[in-house]
């Protein structure tokens, strides 16, 4: 049983920051990319952030220079460092992952379950 597990979302002013972090835990052979998408009311799932296992990094063009992503191998852990909040970035993130487990060998996207980021004007 592979899960992610995210935390770190809340409430936060215009121009704050906050930031994200999503562990992945459970019979975990490797880890493929990781990264973080978002969903906002009444639209669709969308690429926010991308980390490969080597540290390479792809940015939405609306995140770019303000969101960082970064990835610790021995934790199997993702992180989102967000900055200049604007409230267009309002929405739940998910942590996503490419796993291959012991129990499920074929490489396997696995999701967490969401966590609530709203920006206030």
């Amino acid at each position: 049983q592979v899960q992610l597990v995210e935390s770190g979302g809340g409430l936060v002013q215009v121009g704050g920051s906050l930031r994200l972090s999503c562990v992945a835990s459970g019979s975990i052979f490797s880890i493929d990319a990781m990264g973080w998408y978002r969903q906002a009311p009444g639209k669709q799932r969308e690429l926010v952030a991308t980390i490969t296992s080597a540290g390479s990094t792809g940015y939405a063009d609306s995140v770019q220079g303000r969101f960082t992503i970064s990835r610790d191998n021995a934790k199997n852990m993702i992180t989102l460092q967000m900055n200049s909040l604007e409230p267009e970035d309002t929405a739940v993130y998910y942590c996503n992952a490419d796993i291959r487990s012991f129990a499920a060998w074929p490489l396997t996207a696995y999701w967490g379950q969401g966590t609530q980021i709203t920006v206030s004007s």
